[in-house]
């Protein structure tokens, strides 16, 4: 029989960070926020293409990935726009969404920024035509109460959700569905207050339940 794990002897310490959709159209764009199971319509194929960013510097995790010349086949639908291609610049902010995330952000005590901006962050595995992802920090420093005591709430943030990848190999051939890319997403980060496995089970149970009466998307992969 193994010997039971004294957690607080250990000094165990960690967070979460939870992504839950949000029941609304897509963030940049007014396509549906739906996952198809049909045949796509169509195909695009695109290459990582390295370029300086706002500093004037090229990513180094960008640079390297760029070496193995992969292929990424991006798959579309007649509910697929430009916006989800890169072919045209994101729409404004939807405001359901933003609305959403504020409504999570008062029910854990967070406190609001009364100005932010939409920040872009690198990505370099493909999943999204852009080559970065749209993310907006919109509330901090709140908290949540359980069993265990009260756990903070660091971040929300409001991004976008990344393309769908349906399969890959070791040729460097990736294909996304541009069906979930785009889909609004409220990202969740707590402190590092949590001291035991069980706490963390209630935290994520708790943080669940308060999504839950908002507008947000269910089933599998809603929320990760």
């Amino acid at each position: 029989m193994s010997e039971k794990v004294d957690y607080n002897k250990i000094g165990l310490k960690c967070g979460l960070e939870i992504h839950q959709q949000l029941d609304s159209r897509k963030l940049f764009c007014n396509c549906p926020s739906i996952l198809r199971k049909d045949e796509p319509d169509f195909e695009i194929k695109r290459k990582l293409h390295v370029v300086a960013g706002e500093s004037g510097e090229v990513d180094t995790a960008a640079a390297y990935e760029a070496d193995f010349k992969k292929e990424f086949i991006y798959q579309g639908y007649d509910t697929t726009c430009l916006v989800e291609l890169d072919e045209e610049p994101p729409h404004g902010i939807n405001k359901e969404a933003l609305k959403i995330a504020l409504h999570i952000s008062l029910l854990m005590d967070c406190k609001i920024f009364p100005l932010t901006q939409i920040m872009r962050k690198t990505v370099i595995d493909g999943s999204n035509t852009s080559g970065f992802q749209r993310t907006v920090l919109i509330a901090r420093d709140g908290f949540v109460e359980t069993e265990y005591g009260r756990i903070g709430i660091q971040y929300i943030y409001l991004e976008e959700d990344a393309a769908r990848k349906i399969f890959s190999d070791n040729e460097g051939k990736i294909i996304y569905r541009l069906d979930r890319l785009g889909i609004p997403l409220v990202e969740i980060v707590t402190a590092p207050d949590i001291k035991t496995p069980e706490q963390a089970k209630e935290v994520a149970l708790h943080i669940g339940e308060i999504l839950r009466v908002c507008k947000v998307r269910r089933g599998i992969g809603t929320i990760r």
